[in-house]
C-alpha cells in the first residue's frame, strides 16, 4: 500500500483477519481522475515473470516522478520516448517485481 501511495493512490478500505491485513482497496483522490486497485495477500510467493500483466498510468511530469521515486530508493528506469508517448515514459518496478509504466500526458503525449 505504501508503494502505491507514492503513485498517488489512497487507501479506501481494508480487511484484516485475526489482526493481519489481507486485503486493501486503493483509489485516486477526488478530482484526479479514476484509478482503482485491489491488493490481496498472496498465499504463495509471487513470481512476477510468470504474470502476464502490465500496469500503465499517466503523470503530468515524468521527470519529477522519476526523481522522487529514485530518491526514495524505488527501482526506476531511465525515461524513454516511444512513438506512442513522445513526452516520455518511465518503467517502475514494484516490491513484488511487477512493472508499471508511467507516461507523461501533454506536449505530444497520448
Amino acid at each position: 500500500m505504501d508503494f502505491y501511495g507514492r503513485l498517488g493512490l489512497e487507501v479506501v478500505n481494508t480487511h484484516s483477519v485475526e489482526g493481519e491485513l489481507v486485503w486493501a482497496y486503493l483509489g485516486t483522490p477526488a478530482g484526479l481522475g479514476v484509478a482503482r486497485l485491489m491488493l490481496a495477500q498472496a498465499d504463495a510467493p509471487v513470481v512476477a515473470s510468470q504474470q502476464a500483466v502490465l500496469f500503465y498510468c499517466w503523470t503530468p511530469d515524468v521527470n519529477a516522478l522519476r526523481a522522487e521515486l529514485s530518491a526514495d530508493g524505488v527501482e526506476v528506469g531511465e525515461i524513454e520516448y516511444p512513438f506512442y508517448m513522445p513526452a516520455g515514459e518511465v518503467e517502475i518496478v514494484d516490491p513484488d517485481g511487477y512493472v508499471i509504466l508511467a507516461g507523461q500526458l501533454g506536449e505530444g503525449g497520448a
